[in-house]
C-alpha cells in the first residue's frame, strides 16, 4: 500500500485530498506516511480549532502553512448560560495577529464565544485582501466601529454573520460604509443589534447586491419598510424580519403580502418580533416552500400557530417558543412528516405555575407523527418515564435528545419515581445518539444506562443529578467516544475522575460547576495529565489558603499542545506536576 501510494504525483495525490471534507479523514492521512504528511500539510485550507487554548497560533501555522478559512471556539458551552466568570478568555487578538503575517491569503473567519475587540477587526480588515467571510457567533467585546472598518475595507466579503453576539451600537451608520461599489453581500445577519441602522444605507446595499441569498435584519427595522427590502432582492432564501409589527393598514399588509409572494426562493424565515397577528397570513403564500422556521423569539399564540405550521407541509427544521402548547405539536406531527430537528423553548421558565399547556404529550405526538425526527431540544415542566420509553421507540433514529426539565430534581409526574428508565430507553433505543442533555431526578442508576447504552454519545451535558461519584464512574468508564462533558451541581467529586484521569485525555473538555471536586484531587490531576490543562477557577481567592479537601467552584478540563496559557486573571489557576511549588 505505502509502496502504491509513493508512486502518485503530488498533485495527483493533492487533488484526492481535496476531495476530504472531514477533519478526521485529514487527520487520519497524514498519519499514513511522511510524504502524506507533508502533501496533506500543504494542501489543507480549512481548519477547525474546538477550544482556542488547545493549540497555539504559532504551532497551527507551522503545522498548516496555508489555510484559507479558520473556525476558532473560545468560551466552554456552559458560557451561554452565564456560568464561565467575566474575564475568563478567549481573546482572538492573538490569533488575528499571528494570521495577518502568515496567512495573507486568508479569506474566512468563523469565531463562537470569543472576545473580539475593534482593534481585531480593524486588523482582519486590513490584513486580509481577499476576505470573503466573518462570522461571529455568540462573541463580546466588539462595537458597530468595529464593524465600520469591515465594511469599508473587505472589498469581496460575501458574509458578515453577527449570530447572538453582543455588539456596543455606538452608531447606526456602519452600513454607509460599504462603498458604493461594492456589491459582492451573499450573506448578511445583524439580528442581534439592538439600535437602529441606517435604512438608507441598508436599503442601498440590499439593492446594489444581486446574489444576495440571506437577510436576518434586526427588531428596530419596522414592519412597513420590510416590503421594500424584499422588492430590491426577490432572490433571497433566508429572511429574517425585523419587528412585525405596525398599525393596522390594508396598505402595509397588500404591500408585505405581495413582496413576500415574488420571493419564490424562501426556504428559511425567522425575526417575527412584537407579532401583529393580524400581519401573519402575509407570509401563508410562501409557506408551502419553506424549510425552516424559527419562531424562537415570536410570541405567537397556539391558534395562530397552528395556522402557520399547518401550512409548511416540507418544514424540516421548527424553533419555537412554548406557546405552541401541546395542541400545536399535534398539529405539527400531522403536517410536517418530513421534520428533522425540533426545538421548544421557554416562554417564561421563571414562573412558579405554568403559563401555557405544554406536557410531555406534545413531544410524544412529535416522535410519532414526524418519522425523520432525528434532533429535539424540548423544554418543559412535567414528564413521565412512559412517555420517555414511548418517544424512544417511536423514534430510534435520534442523533441528539436534550430534555430541559425546568424545575429541577422533577420526579416522574405520575409515579414519583426518579426518570431513570426514561433516560435509559431513550439511550438504548437511540443507537446512533451524538448528544444528550438529562434532567429531573436521576440516580446513579440513569448513568449506568448512559455508560452502558451509550457507546457513540459525543458530547453529554448533566445538572442537579445523580446520587454519588459512581454515576460519573459510569459515564467516563462506559462512553467509548465521550468528547465533551458539561456538569453542574451534581454530587461527583475526586475518586471517579482519579479513577478514570486516563480516560480524559482522550476528551475534548470537561466542565465541572458547583460539585464536589476538591482542590487537591485537582492538583493529583494536573500532576497525572501533564497533557491536559486543569484549571480551577474561584472567586474565593488562592485555593491554597483552603484546606484541600475544600472543593472548587469550577475545573475545566481539557486538551492542549500548547501547555498553561498566560492570559489567566487573578481567579484561575492552572494545576500542573509543579502546582504544588508554584501556588505556594
Amino acid at each position: 500500500m505505502l509502496r502504491m501510494a509513493s508512486s502518485f504525483p503530488e498533485e495527483v495525490l493533492e487533488h484526492v485530498f481535496s476531495f476530504l471534507q472531514s477533519d478526521g479523514d485529514r487527520n487520519s492521512i497524514s498519519l499514513v506516511c511522511k510524504s502524506w504528511y507533508e502533501i496533506e500539510r500543504w494542501c489543507r485550507r480549512r481548519i477547525f480549532v474546538g477550544n482556542c487554548y488547545a493549540v497555539s497560533p504559532r504551532i497551527l501555522i507551522r503545522r498548516f502553512p496555508d489555510v484559507r478559512s479558520i473556525t476558532l471556539k473560545g468560551k466552554p458551552h456552559f458560557a451561554d448560560f452565564n456560568l464561565v466568570p467575566e474575564g475568563w478568555g478567549g481573546y482572538v487578538y492573538p490569533w488575528i495577529a499571528a494570521m495577518a503575517s502568515a496567512y495573507p491569503w486568508l479569506e474566512e473567519i468563523r469565531l463562537k464565544r470569543m472576545v473580539v475587540t475593534d482593534e481585531s477587526l480593524e486588523l482582519i480588515a486590513k490584513s486580509f485582501k481577499n476576505f470573503k467571510l466573518l462570522v461571529l457567533s455568540s462573541c463580546e467585546g466588539f462595537s458597530t466601529d468595529g464593524l465600520a472598518s469591515i465594511a469599508a475595507n473587505c472589498r469581496n466579503l460575501r458574509e458578515l454573520d453577527l449570530h447572538e453576539s453582543d455588539v456596543e451600537d455606538l452608531s447606526g451608520h456602519w452600513l454607509s460604509h460599504f462603498p458604493d461599489t461594492y456589491t459582492s453581500l451573499v450573506s448578511l445577519n445583524i439580528a442581534c443589534l439592538g439600535s437602529e441602522v441606517s435604512f438608507s444605507a441598508l436599503e442601498r446595499l440590499v439593492g446594489r447586491c444581486p446574489n444576495l441569498r440571506s437577510l436576518r435584519l434586526n427588531r428596530a427595522v419596522p414592519l412597513d419598510k420590510l416590503s421594500n427590502l424584499l422588492n430590491r432582492a426577490p432572490q433571497l432564501d433566508e429572511l429574517g424580519t425585523g419587528a412585525y409589527s405596525a398599525e393596522l393598514r390594508p396598505d402595509v399588509l397588500s404591500n408585505l403580502s405581495g413582496a413576500l409572494s415574488a420571493c419564490k426562493e424562501l426556504k428559511s424565515l425567522s425575526g417575527f418580533w412584537d407579532v401583529v397577528p393580524t400581519y401573519l397570513p402575509a407570509v401563508y403564500s410562501i409557506c408551502p416552500g419553506l424549510t425552516s422556521l424559527n419562531l424562537s423569539d415570536a410570541i405567537i399564540q397556539s391558534p395562530d400557530l397552528i395556522k402557520l405550521v399547518s401550512q409548511c407541509p416540507n418544514l424540516k427544521r421548527l424553533w419555537v417558543l412554548d406557546y405552541i402548547e401541546d395542541v400545536g405539536l399535534d398539529a405539527l406531527a400531522a403536517s410536517c412528516k418530513d421534520l428533522r430537528e425540533l426545538r421548544v423553548f421557554p416562554s417564561d421558565p421563571y414562573v412558579l405555575e405554568a403559563n401555557v399547556s405544554l406536557t410531555e404529550q406534545g413531544l410524544i405526538s412529535v416522535s410519532e407523527g414526524c418519522p425523520k425526527l432525528q434532533s429535539v431540544l424540548y423544554f418543559c415542566r412535567q414528564m413521565s418515564n412512559d412517555a420517555l420509553i414511548t418517544i424512544a421507540r417511536n423514534q430510534p433514529n435520534f442523533t441528539c435528545f436534550r430534555l430541559c426539565i425546568i424545575e429541577p430534581r422533577t420526579r416522574d409526574y405520575l409515579t414519583q419515581e426518579p426518570l431513570d428508565v426514561g433516560f435509559g430507553a431513550i439511550v438504548e433505543h437511540c443507537k446512533d445518539l451524538r448528544r444528550l442533555s438529562v434532567s429531573g431526578l436521576l440516580t446513579d442508576r440513569a448513568f449506568e444506562y448512559i455508560g452502558t447504552y451509550g457507546k457513540k454519545l459525543e458530547m453529554l451535558s448533566v445538572a442537579f443529578a445523580g446520587e454519588s461519584d459512581l454515576g460519573l464512574h459510569h459515564v467516563l468508564s462506559g462512553c467509548d467516544n465521550l468528547r465533551k462533558l458539561e456538569i453542574r451541581d451534581c454530587p461527583f467529586g475526586d475518586k471517579a475522575l482519579l479513577a478514570n484521569a486516563a480516560k480524559l485525555e482522550t476528551m475534548r473538555s470537561l466542565w465541572m460547576s458547583s460539585c464536589s471536586v476538591s482542590y487537591g484531587a485537582c492538583k493529583l490531576l494536573g500532576q497525572k495529565l501533564p497533557r491536559l490543562n486543569v484549571e480551577v477557577i474561584d472567586d474565593r481567592g488562592h485555593p491554597e489558603l483552603r484546606p484541600e479537601s475544600c472543593p472548587v467552584e469550577k475545573l475545566y478540563i481539557y486538551r492542549s499542545v500548547a501547555g498553561p496559557r498566560f492570559d489567566m486573571l487573578g481567579f484561575i489557576w492552572t494545576m500542573d506536576e509543579n502546582s504544588a511549588v508554584r501556588l505556594t
